[in-house]
């Protein structure tokens, strides 16, 4: 195989990858965006969904069939914690908010680890190793469903922020939370909408992972840790941002992999995160305060 052929294949696989890490950044982004907080709880929510993937699949449920029932429990307990936790006990101060989810994250992290132990568990599915010919390379069939799905979810957001009544709630809380409620909107309401937004991205975004990777009770701080890069790179905020963010991460991850070994895959995504810091800080797609 000659060497743009390489350089093709891994392009080609780290756009799989990063549709993923917009995913899971499009949930840390949309909630920043409108509650103005950086949510300390993703990845520990994130590891939580990886848990009930797999004792979805330990129950006979294929991960791909349980996307559509897990983002909506994974949407109502997210609405439920923004609502009845996280919501009542900042008491409207930011501080207090960032604090909440911090204690959250340890809980549901110790709680994982109750239930789970530390071990790491993964899932055996049938097409695990089928792979999609392109001719010129092979692509593994669950990262191009993920990219698939990944860009599904996405354009469903996009229609939900766009054209629907909650949609243009939402943009308009983000812009002015108390002119919003001078109109009637119920911002508390909003507010647990967008909260369980994100908690759903991260639970397709745990059926689109596990049947690529491991879990175990931290899996979800590597994946966010990620994420946290994408949000910075592509603007806090801003959903676009987060998506063109994560596909040019993954694309830089993939090639970094290529030419430096698998091991340092992610030296160059920090590389060009300390760079965007440096001369964009806004990052890409971000507007200046």
């Amino acid at each position: 195989m000659s060497s743009p052929d390489i350089l093709a294949a891994a392009v080609l696989n780290g756009l799989m990858t990063g549709a993923v890490y917009a995913l899971i950044a499009v949930g840390l982004t949309l909630v920043y965006g409108v509650l103005h907080i950086i949510n300390f709880a993703h990845g520990a929510i994130l590891s939580a969904a990886m848990f009930a993937v797999y004792l979805a699949f330990q129950a006979g449920i294929d991960p791909y069939v349980a996307i559509v029932p897990l983002a909506l429990i994974f949407f109502g307990l997210g609405y439920a914690l923004q609502r009845l936790v996280i919501g009542p006990a900042s008491h409207g101060d930011d501080q207090n908010v960032l604090l909440i989810t911090l204690g959250l994250s340890i809980v549901i992290e110790n709680l994982l680890l109750a239930g789970f132990n530390s071990d790491t568990r993964s899932i055996d599915v049938p097409y695990g190793f089928s792979t999609v010919d392109l001719g010129f390379t092979f692509l593994p069939l669950t990262r191009a469903v993920a990219f698939g799905v990944s860009c599904a979810v996405a354009l469903v957001l996009w229609v939900l922020l766009a054209l629907t009544d909650t949609g243009k709630a939402i943009r308009a809380v983000a812009k002015e939370k108390l002119g919003a409620a001078l109109t009637g909107i119920d911002v508390a309401h909003i507010y647990a909408v967008t909260f369980g937004l994100g908690a759903a991205c991260l639970a397709v975004a745990a059926c689109l992972l596990l049947p690529i990777y491991y879990v175990h009770p931290r899996v979800g701080n590597a994946y966010v840790l990620v994420a946290f890069t994408i949000v910075v790179l592509g603007g806090m905020g801003s959903i676009p941002g987060a998506i063109a963010g994560g596909l040019f991460v993954g694309v830089i991850e993939s090639l970094s992999g290529l030419l430096f070994g698998e091991s340092l895959g992610q030296l160059g995504i920090f590389v060009i995160f300390i760079l965007v810091l440096l001369l964009r800080p806004t990052g890409l797609f971000g507007a200046r305060a």
